[in-house]
């Protein structure tokens, strides 16, 4: 293939001609360089992801599934997202679903045909159901594996969210939200870990912690729906108390032994809820937001 014809990922960068032959110093401020500037192709598509942000929330909001699809690096963008949802934000880890073309990987092998395998995709789209959404990531936009599963997924009634480094992305056909990071073409031609997988990893980011906080898991940059499950965690949880009622250290942790750890309930509970039953009523009808539930006590 002509250079002309080929994708926006699979080009050759200028600044990497002579790379080999740059002292380590140079060749890593270069390659620092191209990773920031990698980050730049998410200035245009900042609707597009709040759009997908609401899509997500949607989903939660309605008891639906949300599923990130992959290959190789885009994968692993995937995974490191949405396995932290639930710890995150409280999301229970059944609304999440990770598919990865050959699946998740044990070890550091992690072979390169199974993104070719869109039959493997059909399959893994059997439980889809209406309100459940798709996340397909995918450098090039035309992964066999993505493609199939969004063709599949999309016909059993769940939205399709699109993510790709391509303009022409034929996973782009197939979106309901479609999200082009315009990356430069990689210092290492091809190699979509680098800069294009950066630039994925915010996106997904950005537009997982929007559907957070949509859904009333943030309270002034605090994780009020964090599940508390290790030291760290739970002496986090106390300081959002704190931080958000004045409490103190004692009352704090009593608050969340009577919520059996539920943050949000702690909260109103240090904030003069008269108890466990009030809290949950404030809340039910606050939708679930800490703020609007607050102003009612």
């Amino acid at each position: 293939m002509s250079p002309q014809m080929l994708p926006q990922t699979e080009m050759l960068r200028d600044e990497a001609e002579g790379l080999d032959l740059r002292p380590d110093p140079d060749i890593l401020v270069r390659l620092l360089d191209a990773q920031k500037a990698a980050l730049n192709g998410l200035d245009n598509c900042i609707e597009d992801l709040s759009s997908g942000a609401a899509i997500l929330a949607e989903t939660i909001r309605n008891n639906g599934r949300i599923y990130y699809v992959a290959a190789g690096s885009s994968g692993l963008m995937g995974l490191a997202d949405g396995a932290e949802l639930p710890g995150t934000y409280g999301l229970s880890p059944e609304s999440i679903a990770i598919c990865m073309a050959g699946g998740v990987p044990t070890s550091a092998e992690m072979p390169g045909h199974t993104e070719d395998d869109a039959e493997t995709a059909k399959v893994a789209t059997a439980k889809i159901k209406p309100g459940d959404s798709v996340i397909a990531i995918s450098a090039s936009g035309s992964t066999p594996y993505p493609v199939g599963f969004v063709q599949h997924a999309r016909a059993a009634g769940a939205r399709i969210i699109c993510i790709a480094n391509n303009k022409d992305a034929l996973l782009f056909e197939h979106a309901d939200c479609a999200i082009f990071l315009d990356t430069p073409p990689e210092m290492i031609a091809g190699s979509t870990r680098m800069g294009a997988a950066t630039a994925q990893k915010v996106a997904l980011n950005m537009m997982s912690t929007l559907m957070g906080i949509r859904l009333g898991h943030v309270h002034d940059g605090m994780m009020v729906n964090v599940i508390a499950d290790n030291r760290k965690l739970r002496q986090r949880a106390e300081g959002i108390v704190q931080n958000i009622t004045g409490a103190s250290d004692r009352a704090a942790s009593e608050a969340l032994d009577q919520a059996s750890g539920n943050l949000k309930q702690a909260v109103l509970l240090a904030a003069g809820a008269t108890d466990l039953t009030q809290a949950k009523q404030l809340l039910d009808s606050a939708g679930g937001h800490l703020r609007p539930a607050l102003a009612q006590i």
